[in-house]
């Protein structure tokens, strides 16, 4: 490769966008006998990639670490003991790159990328053969690369629990516009589900129709749309929530839910502290579960990748594309609420 120094960012200060450092001359990673050297061609944001810039995220994260889980892009070179991939293949990044499959244990929660390992806000990063999965061949780059944190986390929230996964006919809670409410929207009528979403704005209510979303409830409008949720489905309520606000929309959420449904909570972006947060109790007197959910493993990636090709899924971006250059503007334009759906970064 002539190739010797790439463009990479860096969270070098975790006091907002303004420590993120854009190097333009740091070293291509070497490959191990198992790794992977991947040239990116796309990347897409996360809250969670805000909250790590801003020192606010919960998880272990080193310093000076490259930023962004979600990567796409084509094998630039192999180490010897690789079988899983060769030169030209088309690749995504696991989020957690030692949680294969089953449960989460207490190493592979400390192998996120864009946290503890460095991320994809770079035009080359080297991985482990373990922690990349083959991009759906539907999709171009920067919608494969919108797959990694939110379409997994989407996919686990819906199907994660074997015990309750979505079947046809069920009923499915979406929060939103972000990213993981959108794909909620997609997988729900990929399986034959009906799907009630909550927005804040008409526009974004008309976008979430022709998605396939059935019922659409102005939040803004409607505060108590939990218990406008559980009428629409005929007073039984819903299968499966998927929570993306926390402690100020759980009560809503448990006010739609069915008997024995699924609450997935993925997120806090209403905030970490509620004002009238339920207790625990409130899953007995709704009979329902309520679980947590960080993002999914490399298994699960790949089943989910295979409904995604055999439905030609296509994941919603943002019409405004931000260049590798123009990183710290498409943090803030994010933070600024700005996107519908994903928020993807270019990588030339």
């Amino acid at each position: 490769m002539s190739n010797q120094t790439q463009k990479q960012w860096k969270v070098a200060e975790n006091t907002g966008f303004d420590g993120l450092k854009l190097d333009e001359k740091a070293p291509i990673p070497e490959i191990g006998d198992k790794e992977v050297l991947v040239k990116f061609h796309g990347s897409s944001l996360n809250y969670r990639d805000l909250i790590i810039a801003k020192g606010l995220y919960p998880f272990p994260c080193k310093n000076g670490v490259v930023p962004a889980s979600d990567g796409a892009g084509i094998v630039e070179s192999v180490g010897k003991h690789v079988h899983r991939f060769k030169k030209g293949d088309k690749v995504l990044t696991l989020f957690n790159q030692g949680h294969v499959a089953g449960s989460l244990d207490a190493y592979s929660i400390t192998t996120g990328v864009g946290g503890s390992i460095d991320g994809c806000l770079r035009q080359y990063g080297a991985y482990d053969e373990d922690g990349l999965v083959t991009m759906p061949s539907n999709l171009n780059f920067l919608e494969g690369a919108t797959l990694t944190c939110a379409g997994l986390t989407a996919w686990n929230a819906l199907y994660g629990l074997e015990s309750r996964k979505l079947m046809p006919g069920d009923w499915v809670l979406t929060q939103g516009t972000g990213g993981v409410s959108m794909f909620g929207v997609q997988f729900a009528k990929a399986a034959g589900a009906r799907v009630i979403a909550t927005t804040s704005s008409k526009e974004k209510g008309e976008k979430l129709k022709q998605l396939g979303a059935d019922h659409v409830i102005n939040y803004k409008e409607d505060s108590n749309w939990g218990e406008t949720a559980k009428k629409l489905t005929g007073g039984s309520g819903v299968q499966h929530v998927i929570e993306v606000g926390g402690p100020n929309t759980v009560k809503q959420s448990l006010k739609a839910i069915a008997i024995d449904g699924v609450i997935s909570i993925i997120g806090f972006l209403g905030g970490m502290k509620g004002e009238e947060q339920p207790s625990f109790v409130e899953c007995l007197n709704n009979i329902c579960t309520v679980r947590g959910v960080l993002v999914g493993p490399r298994l699960m990636f790949e089943q989910m990748n295979k409904a995604i090709e055999a439905n030609n899924i296509k994941p919603l971006i943002d019409e405004k594309v931000f260049k590798l250059d123009e990183v710290k503007e498409a943090y803030q334009y994010m933070w600024d609420q700005k996107h519908f759906g994903k928020l993807c970064i270019s990588i030339e």
